[in-house]
C-alpha cells in the first residue's frame, strides 16, 4: 500500500482523525534574501492546507516581501497557538529578527545567524512536542560560511543539532527515490569514505526509515557500485569485491531486500527501477543528476535517521528570482505534502 493510499485511509478513520488532526508542520524560510520567503508566502496566501502551518521567520521580512509580491496575507504573530488548519490568506509566525534589513536578491552576511536561529527554534518546538515535522526552504551555504560558521548543509547541521551520529540524505519524486552513501564530499575522498561499517549503517538506516516514514514492510534497495561497471570483477576497482559484497551478503542473510552492486549506468533503467523502492548511490553526483533530470523543482530532500521528520525543497535560493513572483512553488508544496503524509503514517503505526 502506498503512503498516499494509506493517508486517504487515515482520513476515513474517525478515531484516528480525532487523535492526529490537526498535524502541525514547522516551516523555515531559509536565506531571507532568496526565494524561500517568496514560495512560503505564495503558497500560504493562495491555498488551504489539511494541517496547521507554523512559520519561523522575521514578520517584517515576510510583510515587506508580501507587499513586493503583491500578496494579501494576514500574519498571526506569536510563540504559541492553538492548532487549527491553515487557511489561505493567513500565516502563523514564530517571530525571530534579522540583524539588518533584507533586500530581495542581495545576500548579507550579518543575517547568516538568523537563518540558523530559525532552524534551532523550529527544532526546539518539535522536540518539545509543539510541532510534528520540519520543512525547510533553501539556505545559502556560502554566506553562512562567510559568517564564520562551518556549515555544509541542512543535513549535517540538523544531525549535529539533534545529536544524531549518522543520517542519510534521500531525494524523492513521486516516481523515484535516491539515497546517498556519501553527501557533500569531494570525489577524491569518496572511496576512502565508503567503508564496510559505514555502508552497513547507511543501509540499516535506509531500511528502517523507509518502513517508519513510508510504510514499506520490506524496502527493496538497489545498490549502485562505486566504480564503472561495478568494478567489472576487479578490473576497474576492487571496492565492490572487498568492501561492498561482504556487507551485502551479511544483510541479505538477515533478510534485507538488497541487490548486489549494480553498475550505475544501468541502475536507472525502467527494468531495474521496477524492482526497487530506492536506489542507493555511492556519491552525490552519481544518483542526483538522474533524479533531478526527472523531476527538478518537483522533488524533495528527506533526512533519514533524525529523531524528527525533516523534508526540504530540492532547489537553491535562486537569488535573481527573489521578489519577482517568478519562483516555482512545486517543490515546497510537495515537501509539505510528504511531511504531512509521513506524520500521518507515523501516528497510524503508533495508534493501530
Amino acid at each position: 500500500m502506498s503512503e498516499y493510499h494509506l493517508l486517504k485511509n487515515i482520513h476515513s478513520h474517525k478515531k484516528l482523525k480525532e487523535l492526529i488532526l490537526p498535524i502541525r508542520i514547522a516551516l523555515t524560510t531559509g536565506e531571507p534574501a532568496g526565494i524561500g520567503v517568496d514560495i512560503v508566502l505564495m503558497l500560504a496566501s493562495k491555498h488551504d492546507f489539511p494541517f496547521d502551518l507554523w512559520v519561523f521567520a522575521d514578520p517584517d521580512v515576510l510583510a515587506e516581501r508580501a507587499t513586493q509580491l503583491g500578496l494579501s496575507l494576514n500574519l498571526l504573530i506569536g510563540k504559541d497557538f492553538v492548532r487549527s488548519l491553515h487557511q489561505a490568506g493567513q500565516l502563523k509566525v514564530y517571530p525571530l529578527k534579522v540583524k539588518q534589513k533584507v533586500v530581495a536578491g542581495q545576500l548579507n552576511v550579518a543575517n547568516a545567524d538568523y537563518v540558523l536561529a530559525c532552524l534551532r527554534q523550529a527544532v526546539a518546538e518539535i522536540q518539545a512536542g509543539r510541532a510534528d515535522a520540519l520543512v525547510t526552504a533553501p539556505v545559502h551555504k556560502g554566506i553562512i560560511n562567510q559568517a564564520g560558521v562551518a556549515f555544509s548543509g541542512h543535513t549535517e547541521f540538523l544531525a549535529e543539532l539533534t545529536g544524531t551520529p549518522k543520517v542519510v540524505m534521500m531525494l524523492a519524486t513521486e516516481q523515484l527515490r535516491v539515497a546517498l552513501a556519501t553527501t557533500h564530499l569531494p570525489l577524491s575522498k569518496v572511496s576512502q569514505a565508503i567503508t564496510a561499517p559505514h555502508l552497513e549503517s547507511v543501509i540499516r538506516i535506509l531500511d528502517r526509515e523507509l518502513h517508519r516514514l513510508f510504510h514499506l514492510a520490506k524496502p527493496r534497495i538497489l545498490l549502485c557500485g562505486l566504480n564503472p561497471h561495478a568494478g567489472e570483477d576487479g578490473a576497474l576497482g576492487r571496492e565492490e569485491i572487498e568492501v561492498m559484497l561482504p556487507v551485502v551478503e551479511k544483510l541479505r542473510a538477515e533478510g534485507f531486500a538488497l541487490t548486489h552492486p549494480v553498475s550505475a549506468d544501468t541502475a536507472f533503467t525502467a527494468q531495474s527501477l521496477a524492482q526497487a523502492d530506492v536506489v542507493l548511490a555511492m556519491y552525490h553526483d552519481q544518483g542526483l543528476p538522474v533524479l533531478k533530470h526527472q523531476g527538478f523543482g518537483q522533488a524533495v530532500n528527506i533526512t533519514l535517521g533524525l529523531p524528527l521528520i525533516r523534508i526540504s525543497v530540492d532547489h537553491g535560493t535562486a537569488l535573481p528570482l527573489a521578489g519577482t513572483g517568478q519562483a516555482n512553488t512545486h517543490s515546497l508544496a510537495y515537501a509539505l505534502q510528504v511531511a504531512f503524509d509521513c506524520v500521518g503514517i507515523k501516528i497510524t503505526q503508533q495508534v493501530l
